[in-house]
């Protein structure tokens, strides 16, 4: 119960400094603006202008933010490849570049809580240990660097005019994401950079963890499916490690390999066993394994009172910004299909999975979400 508090309050306390963040970006920002526009009313410029001036301030403030995402995943990128990895994706929302095949290709996904993701292949481990650091932080220093250079620049520049608050305002938000990222504190549904690097440095058990995540998402890229991955991957780990949210991800890993495996009683049966523990599991994997769960349910005893209770307002949401995900997909598909009985719902998921597949990142995993559509769909025609 204390570790279960403890828990509420660190991911409360990430929420508030998220939204602190966020008012000091606008805040600051609209100052800034609002000085520079008053600079030009002084100039004599026409009400029409005015606006024209403010509407293009707002977007440019818009398009800082999406250059400082950009800029900071290429940190992560620059300081990996710095260190011993090699290059995996680049995603920017849901724009995502991949190396497959020996070329690198384009591909779309979204992930819940992140604007970006930079993802590289590890380098061996020696000792039990690799570089962590650099590689996690390496966002948030490009951040803080641009952040400076930025400020710097600026006294260059003559007080109020368009160069000097462009400047300024992405000096600004490059100190928020440098502080948003680099922070270690839960925001929203997954880990941030700080947190992954705080976790990483308490154990070798974590380094290891992170090592595997990564190794993992490598073979997936070459087409690997996890039931055909290393065994000892996929151990559990004890239920003081799992309190560590790097070496937490591991158990939600094993828990995805029974399901590839179709030993569905054993996946339950662990899903239920991290859902009940005080760990390390994040919301949006926690909610993900609930997924695995229903289906688990659905070709089962399928029982709409059980079924309901696991669709809960948070699984909702998470479904709904993970719309475009093909374990979210599968479930509204088959809970249609098994649950709700509504052909033509069914149908209509059914092609959202189709389109989301065309585009998905990992065709292997495409792979093994039909295999389980497929099942349920011969159960269901057994029953009937």
């Amino acid at each position: 119960m204390q570790n279960g508090k403890k828990k509420q309050k660190t991911e409360n306390r990430g929420q508030w400094i998220s939204i602190l963040i966020y008012m000091f970006i606008g805040a600051s920002c609209g100052v800034l603006i609002l000085m520079y526009l008053e600079q030009q009313d002084q100039s004599g410029n026409s009400l029409p202008a005015f606006y024209l001036s403010l509407s293009l301030m707002i977007i440019g403030m818009y398009i800082a933010m999406i250059i400082q995402i950009i800029i900071h995943e290429a940190g992560h990128l620059i300081f990996g490849l710095l260190t011993g990895y090699r290059f995996s994706s680049f995603r920017i929302f849901n724009l995502m570049l991949i190396k497959q095949d020996g070329r690198v290709q384009f591909r779309k996904l979204s992930i819940a809580g992140t604007g970006g993701q930079c993802l590289m292949i590890p380098p061996d481990l020696k000792g039990g240990e690799m570089p962590v650091m650099l590689y996690n932080f390496g966002g948030a220093i490009i951040n803080l660097f641009t952040a400076v250079l930025c400020f710097g620049l600026s006294f260059l520049c003559p007080i109020r005019s368009l160069i000097w608050t462009i400047l300024l305002i992405f000096a600004v938000i490059g100190l928020a994401f440098a502080l948003m990222n680099g922070l270690p504190v839960k925001m929203g549904p997954v880990n941030n950079d700080g947190m992954n690097a705080l976790d990483l440095s308490r154990s070798k058990e974590a380094i290891r963890a992170f090592w595997i995540q990564m190794k993992v998402n490598e073979q997936i890229s070459k087409g690997i499916r996890l039931k055909e991955m290393p065994d000892e991957w996929f151990t559990l780990p004890s239920d003081e490690s799992m309190e560590n949210g790097i070496i937490a991800t591991v158990g939600v890993l094993a828990c995805n390999r029974l399901m590839d495996q179709h030993l569905f009683e054993e996946a339950d049966t662990l899903i239920k066993q991290l859902l009940s523990g005080q760990n390390g599991i994040v919301s949006l994997h926690r909610n993900l394994m609930i997924c695995d769960r229903m289906y688990v349910e659905m070709i089962s005893e399928n029982r709409k009172e059980i079924l309901e209770e696991m669709l809960s307002d948070d699984l909702r949401n998470i479904m709904k910004v993970m719309k475009t995900y093909p374990s979210v997909l599968r479930t509204e598909y088959l809970y249609a299909l098994l649950v709700e009985k509504d052909k033509e719902k069914a149908e209509k998921a059914m092609v959202k999975f189709d389109r989301c597949a065309k585009a998905y990142p990992y065709p292997i995993e495409i792979e093994g979400e039909r295999e389980l559509i497929t099942l349920a769909e011969r159960l269901d025609h057994i029953t009937n």
